[in-house]
């Protein structure tokens, strides 16, 4: 047997040419069928290489890893009744389903601008579409927050259609790195922008009692916002570390053991508290409700005359915001119409794609 290492192992003769040898690393290995950590879902990660395993995933009614399924893509485009040479705006790029689906509608005439801070997200969602092949003459993508559509409609001449989504993208949720769910132990981080801003483990450290049930109660309408509050702040004051999404999640959990409730009872209100807990300080941390209303406020002026708006909300604070600034424009003459009931998601999109449950679809025209 040949127990030459280096010649066994070096790619091209690399060793006889005095160069040195690059060792094979090999990929993580996994126990179980199928890879429970971000990381190890490798071929998920790699959708171009990996076509089948992404349809897979998909056809179970999963979102695959690192990547965010668009959704109500067909009723969005019935609304803002896109035509070719129109301008438009996606206020909300994130993996960019939305607006290659507007950028179909435009046949390569007219231009169509795109939103987002997450520069992370942002950066990988450009490089993929330019490979599909919309280049600058009708594509531009822009590292913003949406409620700065006032700034780029002054630039560029005003939209005659605008998009905005405001949930989180599914490459956001799933990367623990990211901090965003209480089911992947990772920092408790929650930004959008992981540039700007404080964490949400930096915000508990500042926050008050009172202060945090008024955001779990306003933010998500949380029931149990009394009982959390009092366990995390007596914890913090006591010394104890709230840094990662599990160390918070532990927290709900000490502060649900306290509530008379059954076995399944207490079980459904962990898991159901947890994600309203993690939603809430998302967005105290991005100040979302701030942004959505300076945006709601500053859309009639970007909108030409005529021009078409949709918002996709995920729960119900926005969903007031949304429609309460439309019902009083449509009062005040601004828009000609509006929505009168929400538009949601079919049983089947649902049955596809969880993550669509929650979706109300809202539009107004100029």
């Amino acid at each position: 047997m040949d127990t030459d290492i280096t010649k066994n192992n070096t790619p091209n003769g690399a060793a006889a040419s005095g160069e040195a040898a690059m060792p094979h690393k090999r990929r993580v290995r996994y126990s179980g069928k199928y890879p429970k950590k971000f990381s190890e879902k490798y071929k998920e990660l790699n959708p171009e290489k990996y076509g089948d395993q992404i349809k897979h995933v998909i056809s179970k009614g999963n979102t695959p890893a690192g990547m965010h399924i668009p959704i109500m893509v067909k009723e969005i485009l019935e609304v803002l009744d896109i035509k070719p040479g129109e301008q438009g705006f996606d206020g909300t790029l994130g993996y960019g389903g939305h607006t290659r689906a507007m950028l179909k509608e435009l046949q390569g005439k007219g231009h169509l601008y795109s939103g987002d801070v997450d520069s992370i997200e942002e950066a990988k969602t450009e490089a993929r579409l330019r490979k599909e092949g919309f280049g600058e003459d009708i594509w531009t993508p822009r590292l913003m927050n949406f409620c700065e559509i006032d700034k780029l409609a002054q630039e560029v001449g005003g939209f005659d259609f605008v998009l905005a989504d405001l949930g989180v993208s599914s490459m956001q949720i799933d990367n623990p790195e990211r901090g965003f769910t209480y089911k992947a132990d990772g920092p408790l981080d929650l930004r959008l922008d992981s540039k700007s801003g404080i964490s949400a483990a930096d915000r508990l450290k500042e926050v008050d009692r009172d202060e945090l049930v008024g955001m779990l109660v306003e933010n998500s309408d949380e029931p149990f916002a009394e009982e959390i509050a009092r366990q995390i702040c007596n914890d913090l004051k006591r010394g104890i570390k709230i840094e990662t999404t599990r160390a918070l999640h532990e927290e709900i959990i000490k502060a649900l053991q306290k509530v008379k409730l059954s076995k399944d009872e207490r079980d459904m209100a962990i898991k159901k508290s947890s994600a309203r807990v993690f939603q809430a300080l998302r967005i105290d941390v991005n100040h979302e409700f701030e942004v959505l209303y300076e945006f709601m406020e500053k859309l009639p002026h970007a909108l030409r005359e005529g021009g078409r708006a949709a918002i996709l909300t995920f729960h119900s604070g926005e969903d007031r915001i949304v429609k309460k600034a439309f019902q009083a424009l449509k009062r005040a003459g601004v828009y000609r119409d509006i929505a009168t009931e929400v538009i949601r998601p079919s049983k089947e999109e649902c049955y596809n794609n969880s993550r669509a449950h929650s979706t109300k679809l809202r539009w107004a025209i100029k």
